[in-house]
């Protein structure tokens, strides 16, 4: 799959249906026959939406794990807690289930926002206050993780 551009923000409704932006839904067409997994993000209050190609792919690394060692048992525990398989209807919605809603305190407007091959959803004010917590310390950061990558030819990290 190619990597997933952009941010939008939306609304989710009473029954916590959220309408995916056309420019998203474009972008995840070649997976809207197979279906999305939605789970609660590891690092952050927010969800995270796999395409399922991109699910078995992550399948495939964590079925690896041996499920004799306590700490990969934990893990696969944690990791897989609340998630749903997730198909987006006739109107271009998915439903947002209620334990995953309290989890990342979505309630009605929400930030759409990609994440190279996945999409995060966030309610606007905890992704609002997780991006500008981060603007501070995002040239080190930006440093850090990518400072010594280039694997191009072009001088471009």
């Amino acid at each position: 799959m190619n990597s997933i551009v952009g941010t939008y923000e939306c609304k989710v409704d009473a029954k916590g249906r959220l309408l995916l932006p056309a420019p998203l839904k474009k972008q995840l067409s070649a997976g809207l026959q197979d279906g999305f997994v939605l789970k609660r993000s590891v690092f952050q209050p927010c969800l995270e939406l796999y395409p399922m190609s991109e699910w078995n792919l992550m399948m495939q690394k964590i079925n690896k794990l041996n499920r004799f060692v306590k700490k990969n048992n934990d893990f696969i525990r944690r990791f897989t807690a609340g998630v749903k398989i997730i198909e987006v209807d006739d109107l271009g919605r998915i439903l947002i289930a209620k334990d995953l809603a309290v989890f990342a305190n979505i309630s009605k407007d929400v930030v759409l926002s990609s994440a190279v091959n996945i999409v995060e959803i966030w309610d606007k004010d905890m992704y609002e206050k997780a991006i500008d917590d981060s603007v501070i310390d995002f040239a080190d950061l930006a440093e850090d993780v990518m400072g010594n990558v280039n694997d191009d030819d072009n001088g471009l990290s």
